[in-house]
């Protein structure tokens, strides 16, 4: 996994510093996802280095298939990663990329996941007290988990609160056991 997305940061790097000089994330973001969501596919995964299939047929048919959603640059991006082989990247490539946007934009996807649906005030204040903490603009997304009891928990990139009920009754029984 570390050598994909080794591999796909150069790339990513590029169709960033494009993206940021043009101000054009949101247009990057879709292109780079169409491109991933295409080599997902498995006929179009298939092809991929099949000997029957030519780059130039592989990139045409992919730029058809993608329509006006890829634009001539990311035609060329396209064609760039199938010449140099690296067509197999592309999920790695929009992850990376997707990160960096992120990053230069300060903003952090989270997801709060509670016990019951919350009153939209109580979650505006979490909301709040999560873009505080963090320090970043906070692109939320809520659920329902009935198992958690009662409490929520909280997931924002690699940093996870677990204020459940379920949460506080096993750190509990750790202590017990301990």
């Amino acid at each position: 996994m570390a050598e994909l997305s080794t591999l796909a940061r150069p790339y990513a790097k590029a169709v960033f510093e494009l993206a940021r000089d043009t101000s054009r994330f949101g247009d990057w973001s879709n292109v780079l996802r169409g491109l991933a969501d295409a080599v997902s596919d498995p006929a179009v995964a298939a092809a991929i280095g099949h000997p029957a299939v030519g780059k130039g047929q592989l990139s045409q048919a992919l730029i058809d298939a993608l329509g006006s959603q890829i634009g001539a640059e990311g035609a060329n991006l396209l064609r760039l990663l199938i010449d140099n082989g690296r067509l197999k990247l592309a999920p790695a490539i929009a992850a990376e990329y997707e990160a960096l946007r992120a990053e230069a934009e300060a903003t952090i996807d989270v997801e709060i996941t509670t016990a019951s649906p919350a009153a939209p005030e109580q979650l505006a204040a979490l909301v709040d007290a999560i873009a505080r903490r963090l320090a970043r603009k906070l692109n939320v997304t809520t659920k329902v988990d009935e198992s958690l009891i009662g409490g929520a928990v909280i997931r924002a990139g690699d940093l996870v609160i677990d204020g459940s009920s379920v949460g506080e009754l096993e750190r509990l029984r750790l202590q017990l056991v301990a």
